[in-house]
């Protein structure tokens, strides 16, 4: 699987800046991943034009696209994730490890959160969808995230994205915002069961910045 061509594709095509990219599965072989980019920007609710008569603008919804993971493990997914991470210019990867929510005692903000990692806002008016889902099997990865879990993925892309005008002076981006491969960072070993966060640096300063 190649993460950063899908996102490059999308950017390229939606011609808007990329707030945030997070990808979630659930942690088992062959599971497709649900990957959302979050992107920054407004547009009018109509294409009307009424002179005199301001029309409100809503936020872009995100785009959720469901990528196949045949005969590959977490380990390969996080890698194509850290490889478009670093591609992208972004600081750190995040990754969360979560419980699964059909279980006794667990809290309903779980269950909220479970779903919106999957793209899924059961909290948001269905007149403003988070995202535009193109993802067959988004409700059949949520029903076995409520019973096994599931693992998500975060960062902040800078080349093409939001963050690209924010100048921390790191040594390893190139002109563009972005980095070449190979990307020195490999994933930890996850452990299967068990809730947890990991975040992976991938910037880096060379000197002191006064």
């Amino acid at each position: 699987m190649n993460v950063f061509e899908t996102i490059s594709a999308h950017a390229a095509a939606m011609k808007l800046p990329i707030y945030a990219i997070t990808a979630t599965t659930v942690p088992r072989r062959d599971i497709p991943v649900i990957l959302i980019i979050h992107w920054h920007g407004f547009r009018r609710e109509t294409p009307l034009k009424l002179a005199g008569v301001p029309v409100p603008l809503r936020a872009v919804a995100g785009s959720a696209l469901q990528i196949e993971a045949r005969g590959e493990g977490i380990a390969a997914i996080e890698q194509s994730l850290l490889d478009a991470a670093w591609q992208l210019g972004a600081w750190d990867l995040e990754r969360l490890v979560r419980r699964p929510w059909w279980r006794l005692g667990a809290s309903a903000s779980e269950a909220l959160a479970g779903h919106r990692a999957f793209g899924d806002y059961p909290d948001v008016d269905a007149a403003e969808p988070g995202v535009v889902m193109e993802a067959p099997d988004r409700d059949e990865l949520l029903r076995m995230a409520a019973y096994r879990g599931y693992v998500r993925w975060l960062f902040r892309p800078r080349k093409g994205g939001l963050w690209q005008q924010v100048d921390d002076e790191d040594s390893t981006l190139d002109s563009g915002g972005g980095r070449a491969l190979p990307c020195p960072v490999v994933p930890y070993p996850l452990e299967t069961g068990r809730g947890g966060r990991a975040v992976y640096r991938l910037g880096r300063v060379d000197h002191i910045i006064l």
